[in-house]
């Protein structure tokens, strides 16, 4: 039976600008990852979203970033390994204690944007990550790109990994998600989604940019919570897998 973990990036209003349907995305996914200040989000947002996520019975992840609230966290930015382990260890602290406050825990921790990219392929920046995600807590999971130098550096520390493919994203022929200042990096299309989705967790493979089928292992399928489309793609993925006989569940 095929099993497979439905998560988003939710928290990411700041103050008075709203980014998301987070209440009604909540409703469809298994696993949050919750924006810790850095990229996006606020004390009140953070408190707020941990709040819904164990209302609906979502598992926590933190999702440290970037320091650019500007940019989003999706512009690179010339972080030595150091500072990285730094600034995740203070935003899994952060994420950690409102979800103390509501006597819960932390599951699992997604790097955001441009350092989850950065670290995709940066071995030293990847060790790094995955080195203060270990000092916080070994039994944390690592949320990181299939076959990425993430999952790659987590499991050599011993850390639990989860594979994470995208709903809404086109790949390139190396693995790699095409960048979105490139055309057709997003997928639009529910039913072109959705079969993608099946075919990564069904065949273990994606169809490239360039036509070609890669091979990909997916423990878990992201739907940004910011996409024009989420809501509606989160609804339907979540019933066609149902649908599908996949059983969709987090890694609690």
């Amino acid at each position: 039976m095929y099993s497979i973990d439905l998560n988003s990036d939710l928290g990411e209003s700041f103050g008075a600008y709203t980014i998301g349907n987070d209440k009604e995305i909540l409703k469809h996914v298994t696993s949050a990852n919750i924006a810790c200040g850095f990229h996006a989000g606020d004390p009140v947002v953070m408190e707020k979203t941990v709040a819904l996520a164990v209302q609906n019975g979502v598992a926590l992840g933190a999702h440290p970033g970037l320091p650019d609230l500007v940019g989003f966290g999706r512009r690179k930015i010339d972080i030595k390994p150091a500072d990285a382990y730094a600034i995740v260890l203070y935003q899994v602290g952060a994420l950690q204690a409102f979800a103390a406050a509501q006597r819960v825990s932390v599951q699992h921790v997604k790097p955001h944007g441009a350092l989850y990219n950065m670290a995709a392929k940066d071995p030293a920046l990847a060790e790094a990550i995955a080195k203060a995600v270990y000092a916080v807590d070994p039994k944390l999971i690592l949320y990181g790109l299939a076959g990425s130098q993430l999952i790659i550096q987590a499991e050599r520390l011993g850390l639990s990994t989860a594979s994470e493919v995208f709903a809404d994203r086109t790949y390139q022929q190396d693995g790699s998600l095409t960048p979105r200042s490139q055309p057709n990096a997003m997928i639009t299309d529910e039913e072109e989604s959705i079969s993608q989705v099946l075919r990564m967790i069904k065949e273990g493979v994606v169809r490239a940019q360039n036509g070609q089928d890669i091979s990909v292992r997916a423990d878990t399928v992201c739907v940004h919570g910011d996409g024009m489309k989420a809501l509606a793609f989160a609804d339907k993925i979540h019933h066609t897998l149902e649908l599908q006989g996949i059983q969709i569940k987090s890694f609690c």
